[in-house]
């Protein structure tokens, strides 16, 4: 069973459709209010959810689409209250005011799994959607990566303490300045206060020898609880006041005294200029520091004191590393094993709840009295209030329980709040079979077999199925994870909506135009400037548009780059290749198909085969490549090297059977004579068993093509009971070790290197093809027997009119052609009245007149005075390249001209 689904993407969507209403109709979420914002996602989803799937179904996945799921389905919903609900009773759940990663841009909270982060090396400037600009820059960005140095002034006291930061506008939270115990600078200072320049608040010098460095700077440290998390850690050591200074969008509060409502970038150059006036401002140099992103916005996070949900993964966390260190679960490539202890080895508790509208609302709700005042959800004091339960009637007798009062005095608000769209992906693997009920799906098929994935998301998602399947189930979800390369621009750039670069699967499948292209970024929600530089991008990737490829190019070209562990810098003109192989495949099998028109398969046609005695050389060469190319298929699938597999039937398909085995097959399928017959059947049988279980090989990799090939096949309908209705429900075809024969391989493989020397020898001398040509072979050893069984497949491969095996010297003519293959085998072509050697002589010393002059003046350009001061490395190198090119063209031409006239003088003799 391969079950399809999709997540909800809680803050993906919402920004998406946000950004969609300010654009059609000038109005946010709050402006339509939460009832009507959640209607508007759900008419969003309508249109443009479905899109995952049909790329799903165009691409041909082979899912049961009758157990199609998605989070938000009522079911699903079911089993994320009842998962919230169990965490809760547990003691793992619980709702706690602490320091968290915030997003001013999403109005939320994040994970600590959601920040990506950037190093600056020093001064570096950013341009801000959310802010007006900096004046101070020609383009309006704002400074990054600097140190500000500043004064405090103590109290009573001319002296100042000088503290420094990288970002200014947090000491508007600053609650203490901290000293080392033993910095003999600062002791006379002990126990005394500072005085905040713009609010007059009473600062205390504490001693924190964890935190201060006696030796960094002036050894004097500004905390700010709030909003940083070593001094959030100094504040609890302290019992420090925790005064946060930033609104939920960013700006300053009220705890910003004349700063409130400016936004905090804004507010920083505004703190540094008030400092200068005051006197109390030192200095400000380049430092090395690293901002963290929103990976979901694109936004500068801000540590933020907020209350929020969490879940301890403590317990859960081990029993999934210990579940891979047992061997119970496997990560494949193996190396990512490293990175799932290093993040699961050290996890910290979950914070679950988002502030956002689109997505599963918390099951909990906040209980007062209809008669008290004063008890707010915001005050931790009154944290104990929230009820969690499965259904609000649950809740009201919770609450008249705890409260101890009747439920018409009790007021019940639930929390606005959103669980992380990984809680629900994280329930996926039995939410979908109905969990937590007991149902008969899902004691079928869970635990489930196999998680594929993408390496990007094996914490998102990956680590969160494993932890939630063992503490909802007491099981893994899953005994294997396969982790995917990740599918990136030709330019090895991860596929961004951000950047406008994500190539769309159905627009490689259809193919797609330039201008079709462009419109659906100008259509986004892409601010103008990225719009702009991706147009830019397509048309230089795109210039022609998409061509048309087709599913089964797209899927037999992204397993061709599959190699585990890597990323694939996907470029469409390799895609197009691999449509070239399909045309290929189907003229190929249309083309054979006419040989094996009249012939009457049989169910154990293999079987009658082999035990016919019947079979040629080519024939056992053909069935024992197939039952090769079967083995090395099935073998490469079942260690997940899919690249390996998809090599191994393209080479099955273009070097054994149509470049050999279908070009040997021809003259002998062709030949109706009686004493053929046998011959004939052979050949028929051999090609209808290759090219049959080849489609089937081919089917998993390319499912279209091959299925209307299969059913073209002559003898369909008369296979009997074991006969499939759908190459989708036929057998996977197994190699039968019986079936190889290493001999006839060997013998092959020399004919093959025969052939190849025949094919080059009429290559060089221009032979054309309706000219057959005599030739001779010199062998030694084991390859002689072999030849000679094969005499008359060398002659159909080399288009020869003879082909002697060690002839007498004498037999063989003066002017000849000469290969040598290896110490064992030559090949001799006979040229006699083949070749007009005064004409050809004519044409080399043409070509000769022609590469000489150009040689000359390279020459001369690379001797002349200034080259070797003047022009660039890179010229040189090509020049040098361009020069030795040249050089053994003209050897091969004067070459060539004396070979001739050798030849034209054995000729004449």
């Amino acid at each position: 069973l391969y079950v399809p689904g999709t997540d909800h993407a809680g803050i993906a969507t919402q920004s998406v459709v946000e950004k969609m209403l300010m654009k059609t109709e000038g109005k946010n979420r709050h402006d339509l209010g939460r009832e009507k914002f959640i209607e508007k996602v759900w008419e969003w989803k309508k249109e443009y959810g479905d899109r995952i799937t049909t790329q799903l179904r165009s691409l041909g996945s082979s899912v049961d689409w009758s157990r199609e799921r998605f989070t938000m389905d009522d079911m699903l919903n079911k089993a994320v209250v009842e998962a919230f609900n169990r965490f809760h009773e547990r003691g793992l759940l619980y709702r706690a005011n602490r320091l968290g990663n915030w997003s001013c841009a999403l109005k939320s909270a994040i994970s600590d799994i959601e920040v990506d982060y950037i190093e600056l090396e020093g001064r570096t400037y950013r341009e801000l959607k959310t802010h007006k600009g900096n004046p101070k820059d020609p383009k309006g960005r704002y400074e990054f990566g600097t140190l500000t140095s500043f004064a405090y002034p103590v109290e009573d006291s001319d002296e100042k303490i000088v503290v420094a930061t990288t970002r200014l506008e947090t000491m508007l939270g600053d609650t203490a300045v901290a000293v080392h115990p033993e910095d003999d600078r600062y002791k006379h200072l002990h126990g005394k206060f500072v005085i905040h320049p713009f609010n007059g608040r009473r600062i205390p010098i504490i001693q924190d020898p964890v935190l201060v460095d006696m030796a960094f700077g002036t050894g004097a440290v500004k905390i700010t609880p709030a909003h940083d998390p070593n001094d959030y850690e100094c504040g609890k050591r302290h019992k420090l006041e925790f005064i946060t200074v930033l609104n939920q969008d960013g700006s300053i509060n009220g705890n910003g005294s004349q700063f409130e409502g400016m936004m905090r970038y804004d507010a920083r150059i505004e703190v540094e200029e008030a400092l200068k006036e005051k006197g109390l401002y030192i200095g400000k140099e380049p430092n090395k520091m690293r901002l963290g992103i929103c990976s979901r916005s694109g936004d500068i996070l801000e540590p933020m004191i907020t209350p929020q949900w969490y879940v301890n993964c403590d317990s859960m966390a081990k029993r999934a590393t210990d579940s891979v260190r047992n061997g119970e679960l496997k990560i494949l490539p193996k190396e990512q094993e490293k990175t799932w202890f290093q993040w699961l080895d050290n996890i910290r508790d979950w914070c679950v709840s988002r502030q956002l509208w689109w997505g599963h609302q918390i099951p909990a709700w906040f209980a007062t009295k209809k008669s008290e005042t004063g008890v707010s959800k915001n005050d931790m004091a009154f944290n104990d209030r929230w009820i969690v339960a499965r259904t609000e009637e649950d809740a009201y007798t919770k609450a008249t329980e705890k409260l101890g009062c009747s439920r018409d005095e009790i007021v019940l608000e639930r929390d606005a709040d959103v669980l992380d769209t990984w809680f629900s992906s994280g329930l996926f693997p039995f939410s979908v079979f109905g969990w937590p009920d007991q149902t008969e799906d899902l004691k079928a098929f869970y635990p489930t077999s196999l998680l594929e994935t993408g390496s990007d998301i094996l914490f998102f998602w990956v680590a969160r199925m494993v932890m939630m399947g063992l503490e909802m189930t007491d099981e893994l979800p899953f005994h294997t994870i396969y982790l995917h390369a990740m599918v990136r621009d030709k330019d090895g750039r991860k596929m961004s909506k951000s950047i406008g670069n994500v190539v769309d699967p159905l627009e490689v499948i259809k193919g797609c135009e330039l201008k079709t292209l462009i419109d659906k970024l100008e259509q986004g929600n892409l601010p103008e400037k990225e719009i702009k530089k991706a147009k830019k991008d397509q048309t230089a990737d795109f210039p022609d548009g998409i061509p048309e490829c087709g599913s089964d190019a797209l899927r037999f070209g992204l397993l061709a780059y599959t190699v585990q562990g890597r990323d694939i810098s996907l470029d469409i003109k390799r895609v197009v290749g691999y449509r070239q192989f399909c045309n290929k495949l189907w003229n190929a099998t249309k083309f054979a198909l006419q040989f094996v028109s009249d012939f009457k398969p049989t169910p154990t046609l293999l079987d009658d085969l082999m035990s016919s005695g019947k079979m040629a050389l080519r024939d056992k060469f053909m069935i024992s490549r197939l039952m090769s190319g079967v083995r090395d298929v099935n073998k490469f699938f079942s260690a997940y090297s899919f690249g390996d597999a998809q090599h191994a039937a393209y080479s099955l398909w273009l070097n054994d059977l149509c470049d050999v085995y279908l070009e040997l097959a021809k003259p002998i399928v062709k030949n109706d004579k009686d004493e053929n017959k046998d011959s004939k059947w052979a050949a028929q049988a051999t090609l209808w068993v290759t090219m049959e279980a080849g489609l089937r090989l081919l089917h998993p990799m390319m499912p279209f093509v091959t299925e209307e090939l299969w059913q073209r096949l002559p003898g369909r309908g008369t296979l009997g009971k074991s006969e499939t209705r759908s190459i989708m429900l036929a057998s996977f075809p197994e190699c039968i070790e019986a079936n190889m024969d290493h001999i006839a391989e060997a013998s092959m493989e020399i004919t093959m290197k025969v052939v190849g020397a025949c094919r080059s020898l009429r290559s060089s001398y221009n032979i054309a093809n309706k000219v057959s040509t005599h030739f001779f072979v010199h062998v030694t050893g084991d390859g002689e027997p072999m030849l000679r069984n094969q005499v008359d497949d060398i002659k159909t491969l080399g288009k020869a009119s003879a082909v002697d095996i060690n002839p007498n010297d004498e037999s063989v003519p003066k002017s000849v052609g000469l290969i040598v293959i290896d110490d064992q085998t030559k090949v001799l072509m006979d040229l006699t009245g083949l070749i007009d050697f005064d004409s050809e002589i004519k044409k080399l010393e043409k070509s000769l007149k022609n590469a000489s002059p150009a040689m000359t003046n390279l020459e001369r350009k690379i001797s002349a005075p200034g080259y070797e001061a003047n022009v660039n490395d890179a010229l040189k190198q090509a020049n040098v390249e361009k020069l030795e090119g040249l050089k053994k063209k003209i050897a091969d031409i004067e070459e060539g001209i004396e070979n001739f006239k050798k030849l034209a003088a054995l000729e004449k003799k």
